[in-house]
């Protein structure tokens, strides 16, 4: 059986930007959100001086982040020698938007600026983009949180949550180094079981001593480098249990990254030896069959083209899963990693199959997302591609708080100093990678 997770590049999204319904709000990006987010005018910082510049003298990272504060409010966070720096929106659920490392003033999020400037709200999605947002699952199935009791699964019933989508959250506090949002919530189910909950995202940036130990990394010699860490954790606040018979919620992060012709995801897993079973990897048919030149399973890993250009998707079980992933763009010197706690022995990850499912906590730890054209002759929703995570179904008392911790790493250099490091994360042999272009 095929366990199918849906994220926002890979739940028919490029489908549903044709024919679900908007409403034009011009001015009114975001909708009431940013209205909410309304604060007191700020004194410039250093950042904000140097973005005053013409355009022809800044960076990529700047141009965005100027680009992003046109539309919503931003909060950036800093590393002390200024040389990583990440942008957040409280407006969109404490979004990373996106991140820079070094002198290059590359930009690794990927953002939906058409979207952003059309000014539209879609009552089904809006896919404003972003290198790392909060959502909550499942998405398909009896214990679904995207559909209507009693509705079939279909793109037309299919609506994302308000507060994982549009409803800002409240800045807790903030520094140039670290920043907490908060939201409290209800979310009713397929079954008809509603969930009472407080969400809290918090978020840091991580020094260059704090990128190596997470790493295991002896130096960063060669490499710019810039890391952050977000801290997920739902709350019951209810009066009841979240119980299996009834449903569970689970922490879901995506992220979304600006694709190359030479970019390859890489995911290890656990092999039969070290205690794996089952498939090693799940291929999304409903997304069309990936064909070999795209998807390469060594002894080890599972390698995936990441070049934006062939709608397709996978994933792996908890039994398969380790705690990192990445991709590796070889030509233009870029290396993303993803790190993650994962609980040893926890084998229950909610299903988002759009079906009644015979096994709804049988679901992936991880997923990659390829964005392409869904049709032929039809455009590409991005194009970009996406690093998944989750949390196991979170069984929570009254009172009880579950939490999902994820890092993502940046690092820019040369092939010699990057294919170094991924010898040092993965243990492999960096010049194995295959290249699907």
């Amino acid at each position: 059986m095929l366990y199918f997770h849906l994220s926002v590049g890979a739940n028919y999204m490029a489908k549903m930007m044709l024919h679900s319904k908007t409403v034009k709000k011009g001015s009114f990006l975001l909708g009431m959100a940013l209205a909410l987010m309304a604060c007191q005018p700020k004194p410039k910082n250093q950042n904000e001086k140097e973005m005053d510049q013409p355009t022809s003298k800044i960076t990529d990272y700047e141009k965005d982040v100027i680009f992003l504060r046109g539309h919503t409010e931003i909060i950036e966070l800093t590393t002390h020698d200024n040389t990583g720096r990440i942008a957040l929106s409280p407006a969109l659920q404490g979004r990373v938007m996106t991140s820079t490392a070094g002198s290059t003033g590359s930009s690794y999020g990927w953002l939906n600026k058409p979207f952003f400037e059309a000014g539209e709200i879609s009552e089904h999605i809006n896919v404003y983009g972003g290198e790392e947002r909060f959502w909550l699952g499942p998405e398909g199935g009896q214990y679904s949180i995207f559909f209507e009791n009693g509705k079939e699964f279909t793109l037309d019933n299919w609506f994302t949550p308000k507060v994982i989508d549009l409803e800002p959250y409240a800045v807790k506090d903030s520094s140039s180094t670290k920043a907490t949002f908060t939201k409290s919530t209800e979310l009713t189910n397929y079954s008809g079981f509603t969930f009472t909950l407080d969400i809290e995202r918090k978020i840091k940036i991580l020094e260059n001593k704090d990128i190596m130990q997470q790493l295991g990394l002896s130096n960063l010699d060669g490499a710019q480098a810039v890391g952050y860490e977000t801290n997920n954790t739902v709350t019951n606040t209810g009066g009841s249990a979240w119980r299996k018979e009834t449903g569970l919620l689970s922490i879901w992060l995506l992220g979304m990254f600006t694709p190359s012709p030479t970019t390859t995801v890489m995911i290890p897993y656990h092999t039969d030896a070290d205690g794996g079973s089952g498939k090693v990897v799940n291929i999304y048919e409903s997304f069309g069959q990936i064909p070999e030149s795209r998807l390469i399973t060594t002894q080890n890993m599972v390698y995936f083209s990441g070049d934006g250009q062939y709608r397709s998707k996978i994933g792996l079980l908890p039994s398969r899963a380790k705690d990192v992933l990445g991709a590796y763009d070889a030509k233009n010197g870029v290396l993303t990693l993803v790190k993650y706690n994962k609980p040893d022995g926890v084998s229950d990850y909610v299903n988002s199959t759009w079906e009644i499912q015979d096994e709804p906590y049988g679901g992936d730890t991880v997923n990659s997302y390829n964005d392409g054209a869904p049709e032929p002759g039809a455009k590409p929703l991005g194009p970009f591609y996406e690093l998944e995570t989750s949390s196991p179904a979170l069984a929570l008392a009254p009172g009880e708080s579950g939490t999902h911790v994820q890092m993502t790493f940046h690092l820019e250099g040369s092939a010699k100093v990057l294919e170094g490091i991924i010898e040092q994360v993965f243990g492999i042999d960096a010049k194995a990678i295959p290249s699907f272009n």
